[in-house]
């Protein structure tokens, strides 16, 4: 289980009984501010309590709801615009509208940790606005598996999704020709 500094401090009482408690082995820094009740933990983990504002998009998305094997180079988060900028070598932010953000998030479980992540009618939005910029066969593989999944996702939600942009009946059109 991963922890934040805040928390260590409220379970030890001290910055003198955390050091105590990870000099004893009991407790191990993984970063600055991030520690692990146990000595193996996962990168995803990690990423996921140290940004607790961001939701994984894009890529990463893609890839925990199983629409594709193609592991990401980098870990794909969205966050407001307001919030700052995420300056971590492992992470591509991306900022979104307050208006669109929480549309979809949604919380799941991927190899025992709980991450923020947006769900597969999002998802569906978002694959076809930025479609013109992923490989082809990447897309075709996604979409390939989205309409193999056609039957248990919610169109509902997909089409209210695609209300809240510019071209609307462009997007389900593209939709409901390559996915329903």
């Amino acid at each position: 289980m991963v922890i934040t500094y805040k928390q260590c401090i409220e379970k030890y009482g001290s910055d003198h009984m955390l050091k105590k408690e990870i000099a004893e082995g009991k407790i191990f820094q993984k970063e600055k501010g991030i520690y692990s009740l146990s000595n193996a933990c996962s990168e995803l983990e990690i990423i996921s309590v140290k940004y607790p504002k961001a939701v994984f998009a894009g890529e990463s998305a893609f890839y925990y709801h199983a629409l594709t094997d193609v592991i990401p180079d980098f870990y794909h988060l969205a966050t407001v615009r307001t919030d700052g900028r995420i300056k971590d070598v492992r992470v591509k932010q991306t900022y979104l509208k307050a208006d669109i953000f929480d549309m979809g998030k949604m919380k799941m479980m991927y190899h025992n940790t709980e991450i923020c992540i947006y769900s597969l009618e999002r998802m569906l939005i978002e694959l076809v606005r930025f479609r013109g910029r992923m490989p082809f066969d990447y897309y075709k593989e996604i979409i390939l598996n989205y309409r193999n999944r056609a039957a248990m996702m919610d169109i509902a939600k997909v089409e209210e999704y695609a209300d809240k942009f510019k071209n609307v009946s462009k997007l389900m059109e593209i939709i409901s020709l390559e996915v329903l």
